[in-house]
């Protein structure tokens, strides 16, 4: 039976509202099917990755240390900044704890969204618990353009998106014009794997190292407590913009409505889809452990 026989099967009983499955392993890709047209489709939350690999490119240059408080990059924003704001880093953000517990929506679609940011209550000591919230990824992109002079996406095109290959990519831009950063980035099913692949290379794609192996291990290590979320995927940890998975070796970068692409290091696989699942997710990931694992033979 064929390697995505059964998780076609799970796709269309389940109504899981997948796009586009691709599956690569130990240097090829072993197998891909589509259920719709090949579009490219908005990662949403998957874009965090990519925002992610590009703050690694920056600390590679020795544009910042993690460490580096976020407010001492936006000097005319100090005086407003809510108390405890000046003593977030950069790996707070990464790793989703910033110490807001709260993100407001209403006031997102409008207005300077880096001073939104700094005048949010901190609810809690920055780095003392997880949120997930988008307007950290966001100044995660901010940051990277205070010290390069250019947006995160402008950034990234000659120093990521055209070692990958992919070429034009869309990417939201803020009312501003700074990049989303935490989400709108367009790319097809198999342009989003190859994030995925680089990553399982330790930052690898076809002989370029595009981001240091270093900063990507730490990206798929160095976890932050999600135990209290509701599903068990999303219980198992979260690094610098990736969630740790249930099966050993595992991480994923994930978008809402299931753009999902899976790291998987037992394997020397990554396992990518886009869809529109407007479920439980998550229920696809658990297709993926019980119709394909089984039928990819650990490395």
């Amino acid at each position: 039976m064929g390697l995505l026989t059964d998780f076609r099967l799970s796709v269309l009983e389940g109504n899981l509202g997948v796009y586009g499955v691709h599956v690569y392993q130990s240097g090829k890709t072993i197998g891909e099917h589509r259920f719709r047209s090949d579009d490219r489709e908005n990662l949403y939350s998957g874009s965090k990755t990519f925002a992610s690999v590009g703050v690694g490119i920056a600390e590679g240059e020795g544009r910042f240390e993690l460490s580096d408080c976020v407010l001492d990059f936006f000097p005319e924003l100090q005086h407003m900044a809510y108390p405890g704001s000046e003593k977030m880093t950069i790996k707070h953000l990464l790793q989703m704890s910033s110490g807001h517990m709260f993100e407001d929506f209403d006031r997102f679609k409008s207005g300077d969204l880096a001073k939104l940011f700094f005048s949010m209550e901190m609810k809690e000591a920055a780095g003392s618990r997880f949120f997930y919230e988008n307007l950290c990824t966001y100044m995660l992109g901010r940051v990277v353009e205070k010290v390069s002079g250019q947006t995160l996406l402008d950034y990234l095109k000659p120093r990521l998106f055209d070692p990958l290959e992919i070429f034009n990519p869309q990417w939201h831009l803020c009312p501003y014009g700074h990049t989303m950063a935490a989400t709108g980035l367009y790319l097809t099913t198999e342009e989003f794997s190859r994030l995925g692949i680089m990553l399982l290379q330790k930052g690898v794609y076809k002989g370029r190292q595009i981001v240091a192996a270093d900063y990507v291990k730490r990206m798929r290590a160095e976890w932050v407590d999600t135990s209290s979320h509701m599903d068990e995927e999303g219980r198992c940890g979260y690094g610098y913009q990736v969630w740790n998975c249930t099966p050993p070796n595992t991480y994923r970068a994930d978008g809402m409505y299931g753009q999902l692409c899976v790291i998987l290091g037992d394997y020397d696989a990554v396992i990518t889809v886009t869809s529109h699942n407007e479920g439980e997710a998550s229920d696809i990931l658990r297709a993926m452990w019980t119709q394909i694992l089984p039928k990819l033979e650990a490395s």
